[in-house]
């Protein structure tokens, strides 16, 4: 297919409101890679900012560096788009600090309805991407059935008790900082399947500076890598890519079902028991195993509550113009 018009980023400036719907959506997407499962690429996509944060990620490239090097800063902040970039991050950053412990609290306390929440969520997700798939043509229903198999693969892969270096942590980041780009799969679900989402979950409760710069220094490097890669699918295999992203998401989805049975697990470095493998369960088997209510009345609501989200975040994309079409 020919390149697509929406790829190239509207120079029209933003208003005040305007940056703090950036701001608000970097904090969303910081929450959203607190859970193994969620993507922070999703919810871009779907509150109309994914094709924006691509390009400017893609645009940190030798023109900026060139323009540093000659201390032209000026035209270096705008190739890089860095004010939407940094107030965006500084969104996550806000995010992923503030909400980590709360996180972790619900994780704990909350498990059923968070993971039921984030459940409708990729659901929902999953069916506002695959709009964007159309017309399903035979080979963007075998791509998205081949996301459907990778989904299912990822989703049973036996996470790994990485070993705490700074090495591992920074190939970890690199991979993961791939995930975290692309609507369907989350970077945290891959640190967990590499083993390292529990110890980033302690280096940002206990602020531990050693293992978050290698984890930075890993992600800024796969994601200045893979942004190029992206921006070329998204160029030339539009509709293709987001069917294999659908596929993505629904095959992922088991990671996500609120009752789940713990088949193996390990001991952490701060001596505590994290799961390893889980299989879904009915929540009447759940309740045997577990002796607590499963709550299905609640978890339904917050699937339901999921759903609404991606609704509201969809019209307010409709209403300012800024959903993600390849007509752009």
């Amino acid at each position: 297919m020919s390149e697509d018009p929406s790829l190239d980023r509207s120079d029209h400036p933003r208003s005040l409101f305007g940056w703090l719907g950036v701001y608000l959506r970097g904090m969303a997407m910081g929450l959203a890679e607190l859970i193994p499962g969620v993507s922070g690429g999703t919810i871009a996509f779907i509150t109309g900012i994914y094709v924006e944060l691509v390009r400017s990620i893609r645009a940190l490239d030798l023109p900026v560096v060139r323009h540093l090097l000659a201390r032209r800063l000026g035209p270096a902040w705008r190739e890089a788009n860095a004010t939407f970039l940094g107030v965006l991050g500084v969104g996550m950053v806000t995010s992923v600090f503030g909400f980590a412990a709360v996180v972790n609290w619900l994780l704990v306390h909350r498990e059923v309805f968070v993971w039921a929440f984030f459940f409708g969520l990729i659901v929902a997700s999953a069916i506002y991407v695959g709009r964007f798939a159309r017309p399903f043509s035979p080979t963007r229903l075998l791509v998205g059935g081949l996301g459907v198999g990778a989904g299912l693969v990822l989703s049973n892969i036996q996470p790994l008790p990485a070993p705490e270096h700074w090495i591992s942590t920074s190939l970890a980041g690199a991979v993961a900082v791939c995930a975290w780009i692309l609507p369907g799969i989350s970077g945290s679900f891959i640190l967990l399947l590499l083993g390292q989402y529990q110890l980033l979950v302690r280096a940002l409760t206990e602020l531990d500076l050693v293992f978050l710069t290698a984890l930075g220094v890993g992600c800024t490097v796969g994601l200045l890598a893979f942004s190029r890669v992206l921006t070329w699918l998204i160029r030339t295999r539009y509709e293709a890519t987001l069917a294999f992203l659908c596929g993505l998401m629904l095959g992922s989805l088991q990671k996500l079902w609120p009752w789940r049975e713990t088949l193996t697990s390990y001991i952490d470095s701060s001596g505590e028991e994290v799961p390893l493998v889980a299989r879904p369960i009915s929540p009447a088997r759940w309740e045997a195993l577990m002796g607590q209510d499963p709550a299905i009345i609640g978890a339904v609501l917050s699937m339901l509550g999921a759903v609404g989200v991606v609704l509201a975040l969809e019209l307010l994309s409709r209403r300012r113009g800024t959903q993600v079409d390849p007509g752009g």
